[in-house]
């Protein structure tokens, strides 16, 4: 299992989870559901996904450190300003919230379930890898920043 750690892309593992999503939709609609302005609700989460994961990224290019999660050995410095004061992975929350956002467009159950599955993907192939390095390059700084935020919200 460890093959898999920081090995495929999160933008990437989100457009697959996006993909097999509205393939279980078109798949199993009788688990569909409708809300009175779906779309619309859809806008919100969607929004501030998109927010949350950019604003991670404009945090660590204004530190000077890579935006790559598949290469954390690169990491100049231990970002805990902005955002990082609420999640210690916002972009992962955002991409989260996006992909929750797809789910409630969507309108089906089925799709909505696969939201689990890729949170513990990226806890255990993309985040505690993650984690691992930066213990080990930042030390009782990471470990302390550990202790004062949560990893997802």
């Amino acid at each position: 299992m460890l093959t898999l750690e920081l090995k495929i892309p999160p933008v990437i593992l989100v457009l697959v989870t996006a993909l097999l999503m509205w393939t279980l939709a078109v798949a199993v609609p009788g688990l569909g559901f409708t809300l009175s302005s779906s779309p619309l609700i859809a806008l919100v989460p969607a929004a501030i996904g998109v927010a949350f994961a950019l604003l991670g990224v404009l945090e660590f290019r204004s530190a000077g450190t890579t935006v790559d999660p598949r290469v954390p050995n690169q990491s100049v410095s231990l970002v805990v300003r902005g955002v990082y004061r609420i999640s210690r992975n916002p972009m992962y929350v955002g991409f989260l919230l996006v992909l929750i956002a797809w789910g409630v467009f969507l309108g089906n159950l089925a799709s909505i379930a696969l939201l689990p599955a890729f949170v513990v993907y990226m806890n255990r192939f993309q985040i505690v890898p993650e984690e691992r390095h930066m213990r080990e390059k930042f030390g009782e700084a990471y470990r302390q920043y550990e202790a004062e935020v949560r990893r997802w919200v």
